[in-house]
């Protein structure tokens, strides 16, 4: 059974942080491990920029005729390594005004804790129904990855004013570089509970090697095939 974010802090209660709430050492980083890893990234995301680049094309002329007013992309502030501020690119799958009308569907969360989901968002365009089922909306992720910003697996990238609730135990996801998929995006994704999600980064970040991410890597792409537990 996954521990929750509560228990987690109580265990890690005695971590010091900085003022601005961060550890500046993640335990059992090993630098020839953070190198293959950096490899590994700009090596399949390079590859995947290229040989992705006629889908993508067509992902954007889809979503243009779907809702021409808006970009073909969505721009938005996340939270990464360290927590350092970077602008994370998705192609849009929501209408325009989507950002004006969060405040109005907080309320309805779907999603136990401190990020917001909900199943029939009616924010989302039809082209980007199908482009959030098959993930396919995430793939302009690949040039975060490519500047150093993200990676292939880690921990997702979170907002702001997710960051702002975090507990010192959650603040841990802050101490490595944030991710396109992880652990708990091929365990259930969208079925698990925020306090799941935390507990299976934490899991991640503290054992990582690169023999799990090449392993998380081929499983995501299991899971896009399936299209489960996205939306």
């Amino acid at each position: 059974m996954a521990k929750s974010s509560k228990d987690l802090e109580m265990a890690y209660a005695g971590v010091p942080y900085h003022s601005a709430g961060i550890a500046r050492s993640a335990p059992g980083t090993h630098r020839s491990y953070e190198r293959s890893k950096r490899m590994l990234d700009i090596l399949m995301a390079s590859i995947g920029l290229v040989t992705l680049s006629p889908l993508m094309v067509i992902v954007a002329i889809l979503i243009k005729i779907d809702d021409p007013r808006g970009s073909v992309f969505f721009r938005q502030v996340r939270v990464g390594k360290w927590g350092q501020e970077f602008t994370m690119f998705k192609f849009r799958s929501m209408a325009t005004d989507a950002e004006q009308r969060l405040e109005q569907l907080l309320r309805l969360n779907e999603i136990q804790g401190k990020m917001f989901k909900m199943k029939n968002d009616p924010r989302i365009t039809r082209i980007g129904r199908l482009l959030r089922k098959t993930s396919l909306d995430e793939l302009p992720q690949l040039w975060n990855v490519l500047t150093g910003e993200m990676s292939l697996v880690g921990p997702r990238p979170s907002l702001p004013r997710e960051v702002e609730q975090y507990t010192i135990a959650e603040r841990e996801r802050l101490h490595v570089i944030p991710g396109c998929t992880g652990l708990w995006q091929v365990s259930g994704r969208s079925r698990l509970s925020f306090e799941q999600m935390v507990a299976l980064d934490l899991y991640y970040i503290r054992h990582r090697n690169l023999r799990m991410d090449i392993g998380l890597i081929f499983r995501t792409f299991k899971v896009m095939i399936l299209k489960s537990d996205a939306y």
